[in-house]
């Protein structure tokens, strides 16, 4: 029978998400790309897994370097013993990748993260293979050691609050400062405050640019009280944009995120902005 080629798919993730170790009062966010080395894909073999009927997957790990955000992916070949045929090869699950044995990312996979910065980082994954035809239907556990070269990017944003935490029954006031330290992008940016749905908290302000987001179908007046959105414009070197809210807490506790969305306008580039995590409010 006649080998057929190889497919592999590589997918990447969306998701933004906080991975650097950062402390809990105050966070940053990076320029669009890493100065010194273009965006590339480093890869390298993880691992085979085999089935009772010697169905096997030869797994990689890749990692997307060079840019704010890593992307990882697991693409992978897929095969049965009794053809010599090779499948396209699905696959799925989470990975973490350590540094000296400490964590310092995680997530689904195929999914992205922010980068932490050169250095030689052990990944590891639990995944499901899939092929198609479905011949192969695999779970297991891979593991491959990668070194990352691109410099972290420099920091553009970054939120602080005033306090670390609040307690439950009270009513606070929090008092937010979004920075722009570049003198790339513009004073644009839009900063979202979250408490846990279904405990009762209200975020509420009595500043202008800032609205309790409103969700459902025209014609819904329903407005989620336990969140804020704020739409900052003011933002320049040396004059961050300050927000303050009060949280109403009842009986049950409930922590406050904090995340912001910033733009960076390249010409008429679309994929130019970024997302910033900021710090969490604890509940004691």
């Amino acid at each position: 029978m006649p080998t057929r080629l190889t497919t592999l798919r590589t997918f990447v993730g969306a998701a933004v998400l906080p991975l650097a170790l950062v402390s809990p009062s105050w966070c940053r966010g990076d320029t669009p790309r890493a100065a010194g080395e273009a965006p590339a894909t480093l890869c390298s073999p993880a691992g085979v897994l085999r089935g009772a009927a010697r169905q096997w997957a030869a797994i990689s790990l890749c990692a997307g370097t060079g840019a704010p955000v890593m992307s990882v992916s697991a693409p992978a070949n897929c095969g049965y013993p009794s053809t010599k045929a090779r499948y396209l090869c699905r696959t799925s699950g989470t990975w973490t990748a350590t540094r000296n044995g400490v964590p310092v990312a995680s997530g689904p996979l195929p999914g992205t993260g922010e980068y932490p910065g050169p250095g030689t980082y052990a990944f590891t994954a639990r995944l499901h293979a899939v092929s198609a035809p479905s011949a192969v239907d695999l779970t297991g556990t891979v593991r491959a050691t990668l070194t990352l070269t691109a410099p972290k990017p420099r920091a553009t944003h970054r939120i602080k609050v005033d306090r670390p935490s609040v307690r439950a029954g009270s009513t606070t006031t929090l008092t937010y400062k979004v920075y722009r330290d570049s003198d790339e992008g513009d004073g644009s940016a839009r900063l979202g405050l979250i408490a846990e749905e279904g405990t009762g908290a209200r975020i509420t302000t009595d500043d202008p640019r800032c609205i309790n987001p409103l969700v459902g179908r025209h014609p819904s007046r329903t407005r989620l009280a336990y969140s804020l959105d704020c739409a900052l414009t003011d933002l320049q070197p040396g004059h961050p944009d300050t927000v303050r809210v009060r949280l109403a807490l009842g009986r049950a506790c409930s922590t406050v995120v904090s995340k912001a969305g910033y733009w960076m306008p390249k010409g008429q580039a679309l994929f130019t902005g970024g997302m910033l995590a900021g710090p969490t409010v604890a509940c004691v």
